[in-house]
């Protein structure tokens, strides 16, 4: 796996496929950088070659048409203020003023294009689209891990174009080393957390994950379809009717290969979907009629972060209650807890997928995992096991 670390840019112009795609408030103003301070490393690693550095990303979803609202001349700034470089910026991607602007560009300097996604090819993966964007640099970095599942132009078909001068960023070579970590290279035990409330949106990940981890720790909304088809009483709690048959091959699938699963002993049901609801504890698998589960239960807690705290290795995705609401979030700060402390002694832990990743942004546990994936939807689809387009563009010979 090539990365930039591979090349020296002295004198070369670097094409970064970056993700920008950056949170914004009304007036446009960036409200979280955390992508773009991501992609740091890799700039400026180039730029301290003696290279300079052509920047090209999407924002938001204008389909192919030119939008004001989706100009990449709102966050100039804050790219500026990020790499502390002045930033130039031109408003369009390709054809001879783009090509104009990356010529003139001297060593150490950063040039902005426009939003890729200006032009319906970008998402349609058209080769002349990519052909073009090609003549905007003589090496090609992709460090785009949060677009790497998508065959867009800029990320699976532009590689083509540069059959020995490819390689990937420094964010994506951490991505990607930290799913290995998980599903291949990973000490033992290996701890899978998962939660959120569909067990269909986390059964190709399960079966993925399933021969390669010790421990399966099942939790959110999710439960509730295994609890019931295991013959208990969940009350009104969301259930998955259709998927019964499903979690109980899962549970059948686990013990063939001798993975432990952990469901939810207890539970904290509420009388209502509310902040305020009444509350009590109660068995998982005895739930009241007209109470729904919201959050586990205090010996869930315990029986959880004693597995956590045995493991190695950590991949945790998805809440273990509905933590939005502070009187439901318990559990879920408990396991970033255990997680962080299992992390203190040694272990190896990954957090992805977009409600885990808000918790522990809004929690301040950034600093207490190993690594927390940028890219949701391309680390889904990595720990299902599916070869990413962006991925397999850059590692082709």
């Amino acid at each position: 796996m090539k990365t930039v670390n591979d090349f020296n840019f002295k004198g070369k112009k670097a094409l970064i496929r970056v993700d920008f795609n950056v949170p914004q408030d009304e007036n446009l103003n960036v409200t979280d950088n955390t992508r773009i301070v991501s992609a740091k490393p890799t700039i400026d690693k180039i730029v301290k070659d003696g290279g300079s550095v052509i920047l090209m990303t999407h924002l938001g979803r204008p389909k192919g048409e030119v939008s004001d609202k989706y100009s990449l001349k709102h966050i100039v700034d804050e790219v500026s203020k990020v790499l502390d470089v002045a930033v130039k910026f031109v408003d369009e991607c390709v054809g001879v003023e783009a090509e104009q602007a990356a010529a003139d560009l001297q060593a150490g300097e950063v040039l902005l294009v426009e939003n890729l996604r200006f032009h319906s090819e970008e998402e349609k993966g058209d080769a002349e689209f990519a052909k073009q964007l090609s003549k905007l640099g003589d090496i090609y970095v992709n460090d785009a891990f949060g677009t790497a599942h998508r065959a867009h132009a800029s990320t699976a078909v532009i590689a083509q174009y540069f059959p020995a001068a490819k390689c990937f960023g420094l964010l994506m070579a951490k991505e990607l080393n930290a799913i290995q970590k998980v599903l291949k290279t990973g000490e033992k035990p290996v701890t899978a957390i998962l939660g959120g409330s569909k067990v269909s949106s986390k059964i190709t990940i399960i079966e993925n994950i399933l021969p390669v981890i010790d421990n399966l720790i099942i939790g959110g909304g999710m439960t509730y379809t295994f609890i019931k088809a295991q013959g208990g009483k969940i009350g009104k709690s969301i259930c998955e009717d259709d998927k019964q048959a499903l979690a109980l091959d899962i549970l059948k699938k686990a013990k063939e290969k001798n993975v432990k699963v952990y469901l939810p002993e207890d539970t904290v049901v509420a009388d209502g979907f509310d902040n305020n609801a009444n509350t009590q504890i109660v068995e998982t698998k005895n739930i009241p009629d007209d109470w729904e589960g919201l959050d586990v239960g205090p010996k869930t807690i315990e029986a959880f972060s004693k597995v956590i705290l045995d493991s190695k290795t950590i991949l945790w995705n998805g809440p273990l209650g509905v933590f939005e609401m502070p009187n439901f979030a318990k559990g879920t700060i408990a396991i970033g807890d255990a997680i962080g402390a299992a992390t203190k002694n040694g272990a190896f832990s990954l957090v992805g997928g977009g409600d885990s990743v808000a918790f522990v942004k809004q929690n301040n546990y950034t600093d207490k995992v190993s690594y927390v994936s940028t890219g949701g939807g391309a680390m889904l689809e990595s720990l299902e096991g599916k070869e990413l387009p962006g991925v397999a563009a850059v590692l082709k010979d």
